[in-house]
């Protein structure tokens, strides 16, 4: 199975830690997902977080290319719990020292109230092989979220878990993974 990658477009509350919060994408948002897309480019289905950031344009890419659209719960954004909608900048002022601690190594320390990342990234994996055992063979395209992102490419790089904040992505950006039995590799 081959999944593209495609992280969500700027959001209408912009920067920080979004999480589980619903935002919308600004027009430039929009324009970065849509230029993200070629034409010639063909997916067996669609598959979305059901987070508007990234439903809204999974609808719209499905609709216009006749695709099957399947949207899981399990791709959706690490759960930042007290920390959902504050900047960093924001809690270098309150929350310093735990914020480093979480940069340092997030499956270390859990943002208050938050979902320990070790459920994350259990919650992440399965749903993957909820689509390997649906899609096997496939090429799927996935509209999700940074941390989703980071989670998976930092399997594939084999990446130690302190490291998995290192791995950057971008609004738009889209990134290549191939799942076989001999388990998960970034490919061109």
């Amino acid at each position: 199975m081959i999944l593209h990658l495609l992280r969500h477009g700027e959001t209408e509350q912009g920067g920080g830690l979004r999480g589980s919060l619903d935002d919308a994408l600004t027009e430039t948002g929009w324009a970065q997902l849509r230029s993200a897309v070629r034409a010639d480019e063909h997916w067996d289905a669609l598959i979305s977080s059901p987070l508007q950031r990234c439903a809204r344009f999974a609808e719209e890419l499905a609709a216009a290319r006749d695709l099957p659209l399947q949207f899981e719960a399990g791709l959706q954004e690490l759960h930042f719990g007290d920390w959902e909608g504050r900047s960093a900048a924001q809690l270098m002022e309150t929350d310093a020292d735990d914020l480093g601690r979480f940069w340092a190594d997030p499956y270390a320390f859990t943002p208050p109230a938050g979902e320990p990342l070790l459920d994350f990234e259990a919650r992440i994996l399965d749903a993957v092989r909820r689509l390997q055992d649906s899609y096997q063979g496939r090429r799927l395209l996935v509209v999700t979220h940074g941390g989703v992102m980071r989670l998976l490419l930092a399997r594939a790089r084999g990446l130690p878990r302190e490291q998995l904040l290192q791995v950057s992505v971008t609004h738009g950006q889209r990134v290549h993974l191939q799942f076989d039995g001999l388990g998960v590799r970034e490919i061109p």
